[in-house]
């Protein structure tokens, strides 16, 4: 059923529904969350809620949140059984908008005002009992629309420096070091979008830990499918060492102890964390933590006796599938106690944080329905507020780090989220870190309660509250292997085409189906296309099998490519002039059958091999039509076959190596580098061997500027390589030189008496070598039009030269000391993406070796090189 409402329905509510089917007792469900409830807050403050058609833009409103907000609203208002009926109703209909009118009894214009009015009635209380968070700290780093995400900020022990995770150079979130004083940012320590080495540094749900000596900080990250400790020296700014430790999953929020020597973590291993220490000296891992609790978020204390943690281990009951809440603990490493600290009896006390003398611990708690800063002392229990603020202090997730203490200094980092982003606050003062001693009172409502609702109340609730609800009576279930079935998962909308002019009747048709198993171990795809001329229908089948890192496949196709060329004069028949048309057409049908497996080495790097036989017929036809000369009235017709080459049976197999790093924006790469390199050897009737070699590399010199080159060598080898039945390469394709499209010529660019003709051969080869620079940036953005990157609407400008070489095996380039002259070409252009459809594109050109045609407009359906 979701699948079916997931083309109409707005994807906030398909998310939530996602979650409501394959995970029956989950946190996002209830209507009582702090952290959606910290982004309604936010929206509302910042006059951000959008109405609710507008949730379809998944990309600017998270579907987690604001979905479930949406479904929070309707089960308080009209009661938690409706959201049952609005979906049966769905599974009739397509019209999500007339399901909600008919069975709310509200247009969505009011529904989206009642919802927008309920925040506003819920959250508007908060301000006067709440302050911002520049009331308490002081601004290191300001989350924005191009800067979204700054988080899991790490001081330095003396608190000069401040690493931290950062998505500000629009690309990727990578780790930062900056200075803590003044918020200059020094070294960029990874570039994951770019590095094939880093292939994850784990920011959602980790941080890094600084030595005592402030010069190495350790990361957790992942390389080659392996986690990783990965270790930098700060004053060299460069990767020290690397520990693999490969029986492991995830490395969490590693922990430098104050000797130097050790390094506690969160352990992810079969989908349960545990704490390990690694020894640095002697390279043991030792396991702290054996169970199936989740055990999160490890700090060394001073002394190094005890590393404080997070675990839900008390109040968690595996037996009923109840997870419960996250405390706080402490373990003796010496003995292996874990020792309970009774911080706050509801809701999470995370990310703990030593003091100085180890009397206390800063840490995040959601207590009061609002995630804040707390200092608990270890000595009496007692708890202090340090912050008190409208929305909250966190991370991407409420489990995400985003504190951190300097001793020496006494500061603390934090990452706040507000205005919709995520930024870096420090809080310098010694008097706010001591904090209050009564805990803020908001009011007798929850503020993590979603509206309309006044009290946690209702169906839903109730049953989220029973952990032995839905469980089945059986704790012991048969074990069977699995046997992949294909079924289907997309049928294409079939096309169908009927049209009718002077010479007949024509009909088309064609339809593509998807099949898959239920793992997506297995891929199948049919496509099937024909028409009137059965000649000319195309149809495939392949096949991909993706269970293991080698991915292998098969594919078996039968392609149609036609062109044909006009003519007509006039003539006479049995002296009686008549007018005669003479329509070419040429068919290359080509007959494949190949097999293929691509392996990749890492995220950018893969390998990729290809076998198979292909037959080539060739089928030429002839159709003239005779009109009356005086009338043009048709007098006969006539569908001549005509010769043609005889066909081409060859095999081949390739190998690729292909390297992407290239990051593509909406209409082009922007930054990176890609290359191929690939050999093709052919035999059979003909024997040949083919060989490409593609350079790409994305510079950003300055933002949003990006200087893009491109080196492209294509070329058949051998003695098969320029048989006249193989289409010549041609180089003047507005995706190689521009200004030199077969459309574009003229027949008086070709006149041998006139001095500026044109030699068409000069576009012509077996062989080929192109080079391309072009100068892109997103003209909305340059001229201040919008937000974003792109501004109002993606448009690219771009400023390009193009030149290029073809040759056959007895002519030489000029660049290799030849006669064959190159072709180039200069221009500027417009590249826009329609609503992720296709890029379209337009070039003002001068083809510098054409003088007649001179500069031109060229368009334009494919994106940037």
């Amino acid at each position: 059923m979701l699948l079916a409402m997931s083309s109409f329905m707005p994807s906030n509510m398909i998310s939530l529904a996602r979650a409501i089917q394959m995970r029956p007792v989950i946190p996002e469900l209830s209507p009582v969350d702090a952290e959606t409830s910290m982004w309604m807050r936010d929206a509302w403050k910042n006059k951000k809620l959008p109405q609710i058609k507008k949730l379809e833009d998944y990309y600017k409103y998270f579907p987690y949140r604001y979905g479930q907000a949406i479904w929070a609203y309707i089960g308080g208002r009209w009661g938690d059984e409706m959201i049952g009926r609005i979906w049966k109703m769905l599974a009739r209909t397509n019209d999500y908008e007339s399901v909600l009118q008919g069975v709310l009894g509200l247009p969505m214009k009011k529904l989206s005002e009642d919802w927008q009015k309920a925040n506003e009635q819920a959250y508007a209380p908060f301000v006067p009992l709440t302050e911002t968070p520049d009331k308490c700290a002081r601004l290191l780093f300001k989350g924005t629309e191009e800067d979204v995400y700054n988080v899991s900020p790490v001081l330095s022990p003396d608190g000069k420096y401040v690493a931290f995770l950062s998505s500000r150079d629009l690309f990727s979130v990578d780790l930062y070091l900056a200075d803590a004083k003044t918020g200059e940012v020094k070294k960029k320590l990874t570039s994951t979008a770019l590095d094939p080495h880093f292939e994850s540094i784990e920011f959602i749900q980790s941080a890094g830990s600084w030595d005592p000596t402030g010069e190495r900080f350790v990361l957790g990250t992942v390389s080659k499918g392996k986690p990783n400790l990965t270790i930098f020296n700060i004053p060299k700014g460069k990767v020290e060492r690397e520990i693999h430790l490969p029986q492991l999953g995830e490395i969490l929020a590693p922990s430098w102890s104050p000797d130097g020597q050790e390094i506690a973590f969160s352990g992810l291993v079969g989908g349960v964390t545990d704490i390990y220490i690694y020894n640095l000296k002697d390279d043991t891992l030792k396991q702290m933590t054996n169970d199936s609790f989740g055990d999160l978020h490890p700090v060394w204390s001073p002394d190094g006796r005890k590393i404080a943690f997070v675990t839900e281990r008390f109040s968690g009951n595996l037996k009923w599938l109840d997870p419960g809440h996250y405390e706080l603990a402490i373990l003796d490493v010496a003995s292996g106690e874990v020792t309970r600290i009774l911080a706050f009896p509801t809701g999470k006390n995370i990310n703990p944080q030593w003091s100085k003398d180890g009397q206390d611990l800063y840490f995040l708690s959601d207590y009061t329905g609002k995630t804040d800063l707390y200092r608990i002392n270890l000595q009496d229990g007692k708890i202090y507020q340090i912050t008190n603020l409208f929305t909250g202090v966190g991370g991407i997730t409420p489990l995400s780090p985003a504190i951190s203490y300097a001793p020496l200094s006494n500061q603390l980092a934090m990452s706040v989220y507000e205005n919709g982003y995520f930024s870096i606050y420090l809080i310098d003062n010694a008097n706010q870190l001591i904090g209050q001693s009564t805990i803020a009172q908001l009011g007798e409502r929850p503020v993590a309660l979603l509206p309309p609702r006044e009290q946690p109340e209702g169906a839903l609730l109730g049953l989220l509250r029973n952990p032995l609800y839905g469980l089945p009576k059986d704790t012991d279930f048969p074990i069977a292997g699995y046997h992949p079935k294909l079924t289907l998962d997309y049928l294409a909308q079939p096309t169908v085409a009927v049209g009718v002019d002077r010479y007949g009747t024509y009909a088309g048709g064609g339809i593509a189906a998807f099949w898959s198993d239920m793992l997506g171990y297995h891929t199948l795809v049919t496509m099937a296309q024909t028409n009137t001329n059965l000649i000319d229908s195309y149809a495939l089948i392949g096949y991909q099998n993706s269970q293991n890192r080698l991915n292998w496949g098969a594919v078996i196709q039968r392609v149609p490519y036609i062109y044909g060329s006009y003519g007509a004069y006039y003539d006479t028949i049995n002296d009686y002039p008549v007018y005669v048309e003479e329509e070419m057409l040429y068919r290359q049908i080509n007959y494949q059958v190949e097999g293929f497996a691509n392996y990749p080495i890492n995220t950018f790097m893969r390998l990729e091999f290809n076998a198979g036989f292909n037959l080539i017929d060739f089928n030429n036809h002839l159709y003239r039509y005779i009109y009356d000369a005086y009338t043009y009235q048709l007098i006969d017709y006539y569908n001549l076959s005509m010769p043609a080459s005889p066909s081409i049976k060859y095999g081949y197999a390739s190998a690729a190596l292909v390297y992407d790093s290239s990051l593509f924006g909406a209409c082009s790469p922007i930054i990176g580098q890609s290359y191929l390199l690939q050999v093709e050897p052919a035999f059979g009737n003909l024997n040949f061997v083919t060989v490409m070699a593609d350079y790409r590399r994305y510079f950003m010199p300055v933002k949003p500027f990006t200087l893009a080159f491109r080196v492209l060598h294509y070329g058949r080898y051998g003695s098969g390589g320029e048989d006249p039945r193989l289409w010549p390469l041609f180089i003047g394709y507005e995706t190689l030189v521009r200004g030199y499209a077969y459309e574009s010529f003229d027949y008086n660019e070709f006149d041998t008496n006139n001095p500026k003709a044109f030699d068409f051969n000069r576009l012509l080869g077996s062989r080929m070598l192109v080079a391309n620079v072009e100068l892109r940036f997103p003209l909305f953005k340059v001229l201040g039009i919008g937000k974003g990157f792109y501004g109002i609407w993606p448009l690219e400008f771009l400023a390009f030269y193009d030149v290029g070489t073809a040759w056959y095996s007895n002519e030489k380039p000029t660049w290799f000391g030849g006669s064959k002259k190159p072709v180039s070409s200069t221009g500027v252009g417009l590249r826009t993406n329609l609503f992720g459809v296709l890029v379209l594109g337009f070039d003002y050109v001068y083809p510098f070796d054409r003088p007649i045609k001179g500069w031109h407009w060229q368009f334009t359906i494919t994106p940037g090189f």
